[in-house]
């Protein structure tokens, strides 16, 4: 182990050990740290799905399509078996009203490159069987896919490894080193470590990290509570997603003003198994701090409304529950850039929900950006310096 890098990236979730694999694969010397372990955070507590449709059109989409496009190769390229396969997505749709808004998003979306239709109820219950029958229809598309997001984690830090970069679990960031208003580094619970470029790729605990540097960023935990059933046979012939996931993802604000229980925990379904055969049910979107534990009302209400969206669903025995945090941005996109004021300090967070379907071309876009200087895509819109970040900063 040694002291000194061209890069430190702090986070070793999908975000942060795909920004170490790409920048290692581009020649740079790149220690990461992490806290606690691979997958201890958002990355192990999620779904499986990598859903292209559930993206605003404009550059949020175009950013999922790249990373689709990356997604194709990825098993081969990390020798790792990220169990990735792109079997289609359904968005249910329930009424009159949300078809209408589902009709103007797919337009916009068609737009922007991707292959999406609404498909009326008796299509989208030939793909899918044990569907409501108040269900109007459904939002398609055959780019949707589903990958293992720990074997994704797992498969991004190993190959970074074999590039030689240096992933230090358990190692905490307890300050960023500043020369003069520029990065040189970060104190860590094992000792001090030396780049001029530091990535904070933290996810949910990016603030926690901006505060070592007296920043004050936009990043809110999100927790989302899933549950997982036993193994069953084949069962969720494609991804899906309710319409009003994509409601509670993009108005927030609006959640809390309801007399709805579940529309105040943000309720949506999401649906996806595993290949082992083991079905995650998710989901909520709640603002409680950085408190991971499930409650009795939120899994109540995500399981009463996974049966009445999919009935079929019923004999299925849950076996367990998990919580985990988003990382959420009030204009639902990423922070990617350096930060003004503070020379070396990259942010790389913020990507709530969209973590594992867009860390492909997020590491790919931070290790353009650091080495380069540019990238392929114009990604101005996701400035961390859009938003006010100044605060007390260390001399």
């Amino acid at each position: 182990m040694t002291g000194e890098a061209d890069v430190i990236v702090v986070g070793g979730g999908v975000i942060g050990t795909s920004v170490a694999y790409q920048l290692a694969r581009m020649g740079r010397k790149v220690i990461l740290t992490e806290w606690r372990d691979h997958a201890s955070g958002a990355s192990g507590s999620c779904d499986t799905a990598i859903f292209l449709q559930s993206k605003n059109p404009g550059i949020h989409l175009e950013l999922a399509l790249a990373s689709a496009e990356l997604f194709k190769g990825l098993r081969e390229e990390l020798d790792h078996d990220i169990e990735y396969h792109r079997k289609g997505g359904m968005i249910l749709i329930e009424t009159a009203e949300e078809l209408k808004v589902m009709e103007g998003f797919v337009d916009r979306q068609r737009k922007t490159g991707l292959q999406v239709e609404i498909i009326d109820r008796a299509e989208a219950s030939r793909m899918q069987r044990g569907l409501a029958e108040h269900l109007v229809g459904a939002a398609f598309s055959p780019q949707d896919g589903d990958v293992n997001p720990i074997e994704l984690n797992l498969g991004f830090a190993g190959a970074a490894r074999k590039l030689g970069a240096e992933i230090l679990l358990e190692t905490e960031v307890t300050g960023i080193i500043l020369n003069h208003g520029r990065v040189s580094g970060v104190e860590t619970t094992r000792g001090p470590f030396h780049a001029p470029v530091v990535v904070n790729a933290a996810g949910a605990w990016a603030p926690v990290i901006g505060k070592r540097v007296g920043l004050d960023l936009p990043i809110r935990p999100r927790r989302g509570q899933l549950m997982v059933t036993e193994p069953v046979a084949p069962y969720v012939a494609k991804g899906m997603l309710s319409a009003s996931y994509i409601t509670a993802k993009y108005n927030a604000d609006k959640l809390k003003e309801s007399k709805s229980r579940a529309v105040r925990l943000g309720v949506g379904l999401s649906l996806s198994q595993t290949q082992k055969g083991n079905i995650i049910i998710g989901g909520t979107r709640e603002f409680v701090g950085y408190d991971v534990q499930n409650t009795r009302d939120g899994i109540q209400a995500v399981l009463k409304n996974a049966v009445r969206l999919v009935p079929g669903l019923k004999p299925i025995h849950i076996i367990r529950t998990m919580g985990g945090l988003r990382p959420y941005t009030p204009d639902g996109l990423p922070l990617i850039g350096y930060v003004n004021g503070l020379e070396g300090y990259f942010m790389a967070a913020g990507h709530e929900g969209d973590g594992i379907a867009l860390s492909p071309v997020t590491g790919k876009i931070v290790a353009d950006l650091i080495v380069d200087g540019k990238t392929f895509i114009d990604v101005s819109a996701l400035d961390p310096n859009r938003f006010a970040l100044s605060a007390n900063r260390p001399a």
